[in-house]
């Protein structure tokens, strides 16, 4: 049986392993294998299994409409991980990928998703197999970077909000607001205070992103603060099928919002792209 890695244990990573396991699955036991479903029949499941839940609540937001948002009420950390990785070396036949602490192992297929300057960063000959064109479509990359920033509130503070969540447009520092566990509508745990979610516009966090900020001014004193530089939040450059294909033999592949859209909706088809390419290679 073909070894197959998958690097980047985020939406698309994560989603894309889940599908190929089950492809695998099927074509041992002999079952005829299934369409790969789509973004609908994805969230479906999700849904159905508690990841994914239709958020309800009122959202307030002067620059965006309604349309089909969904929250997470046991966190981003039910649907994703993280992984390590430090050099990728190919030869005719097969990858060898190498961890930071040394180990290394063979496999017949590499899937790279996460973001691409930590693709670009990695060792071994990987810069000597992208052309040109793929070289030169993953410098013009961007990202935009931010700080995510949590409030956590004693008890006995009450957050007097009009809303659950919104955007803002008219500040320089600040972009979303979310108050907890009003937007995840999963009702105030006992002895558990709210929180509040902020996130920062994208010229402020490439401004300070290497600074320390203090606490906004006119709320009440937080009891913990949990600051997140979140240094690859979205990708301003969109395109491809939704992966790149850097060698076919030995097969090595990257995907993620980079090479489709950057929100849910890309991550998810960019997984079904690449996993179109793993089934029809492997």
């Amino acid at each position: 049986m073909s070894r197959v890695l998958i690097v980047g244990a985020g939406l698309t990573g994560s989603l894309c392993a889940c599908l190929l396991r089950r492809e695998l699955q099927n074509k041992s036991s002999g079952e005829s294998s299934r369409n790969s479903p789509g973004i609908n029949e994805f969230l479906h499941r999700a849904a159905e299994r508690g990841i994914l839940k239709p958020r309800t609540v009122y959202r307030r937001s002067t620059t965006q409409s309604d349309n089909r948002n969904y929250i997470t009420p046991l966190g981003m950390s039910s649907v994703v991980n993280t992984s390590c990785l430090s050099q990728v070396s190919t030869s005719c036949s097969w990858c060898r990928v190498f961890q930071k602490q040394g180990d290394s192992k063979t496999f017949d297929a590499v899937v790279l998703t996460m973001p691409v300057p930590q693709i670009l960063q990695l060792q071994g000959d990987l810069g000597n197999v992208l052309s040109v064109q793929q070289r030169s479509h993953l410098d013009t990359v961007v990202y935009s970077s931010r700080f995510a920033v949590a409030l956590f509130f004693s008890p006995d503070v009450v957050l007097n909000f009009p809303w659950a969540a919104r955007y803002v447009s008219d500040n320089q520092c600040i972009r979303y607001i979310a108050v907890e566990p009003r937007k995840s509508n999963t009702g105030q745990c006992s002895g558990v205070g709210p929180s509040l979610v902020v996130h920062t516009s994208v010229p402020f966090g490439v401004e300070h992103l290497e600074q320390e900020k203090d606490l906004p001014p006119g709320l009440p004193q937080p009891i913990s603060i949990k600051c997140q530089k979140w240094r690859y939040s979205q990708t301003y450059s969109a395109g491809l099928s939704g992966h790149m294909t850097v060698l076919e033999r030995p097969l090595l592949v990257c995907g993620g919002d980079a090479f489709s859209h950057s929100n849910f909706d890309g991550c998810v088809e960019s997984a079904l792209s690449v996993l179109r390419v793993l089934t029809a290679s492997l």
